[in-house]
């Protein structure tokens, strides 16, 4: 029987890519989407897409509101989403997201009996989000096996961030290997309600670089 694991899977590039790594170290995958708000919940479609292509066991999607405490422009809609570079740690950053969302994995872990946890965040390719960096992955996982009784009790949680220090071209050709069908996935910001992308937002640009970096057709749906 395999072991069981909980994957982070939003709907984008590196989500699938971690899944399709999970997958291939053996997991048994329980893959975990969050309604949190987002403007961009075509990734959630994807998500669900994703989740049956590439054979998780399960997949949930759990909703919670983190618009209400706004801050971002992806949870606010009165806050543009930047179309150019910018200084800086971008209005894009969603407050605590990523420990939240962690957090929901956890749970569902130590109600599964599962020890490992797969998040696909990068520190290399990125958008400069504090909680993307590889001191949070070690603390959270400092955290996991603090704040719950699995942890307490001997069962050691680990934080797998398979992508953390791979560049994106890297992270493509690595998903393409494991046989992850990119055209699934929606990386945009700003997607529209059938995951078509702008093309101008962060994320669209590192996508779009990834792949001509990898030598690659890019399958994204352009508006």
């Amino acid at each position: 029987m395999s072991t069981p694991a909980v994957v982070l899977l939003s709907g984008g590039l590196d989500s699938a890519t971690t899944l399709a790594i999970a997958r291939a170290r053996g997991f048994a995958c329980h893959a975990l989407s969050v309604r949190y708000g987002q403007r961009h919940d075509a990734e959630l479609a994807a998500a669900a897409r994703i989740a049956a292509a590439l054979g998780a066991v399960a997949h949930k999607v759990v909703a919670i509101d983190l618009g209400a405490i706004g801050g971002s422009a992806l949870t606010d809609p009165a806050i543009a989403v930047p179309t150019a570079p910018t200084e800086g740690i971008p209005v894009t950053y969603v407050p605590a997201r990523n420990t939240v969302l962690l957090a929901l994995a956890l749970g569902w872990a130590e109600v599964l009996g599962a020890a490992d946890i797969f998040v696909g965040v990068n520190a290399v390719d990125y958008s400069g989000y504090p909680d993307c960096r590889p001191a949070f992955v070690e603390a959270f996982e400092r955290l996991a096996n603090l704040a719950t009784r699995a942890g307490v009790e001997g069962r050691r949680f680990r934080i797998h961030a398979p992508l953390l220090r791979l560049r994106k071209a890297e992270i493509i050709r690595e998903g393409v290997r494991l046989g992850v069908d990119y055209a699934l996935t929606v990386s945009c910001y700003q997607a529209d309600a059938e995951g078509r992308a702008c093309g101008r937002c962060d994320a669209c640009r590192l996508r779009a670089q990834g792949f001509a970096e990898a030598g690659l057709p890019d399958p994204t749906r352009y508006r």
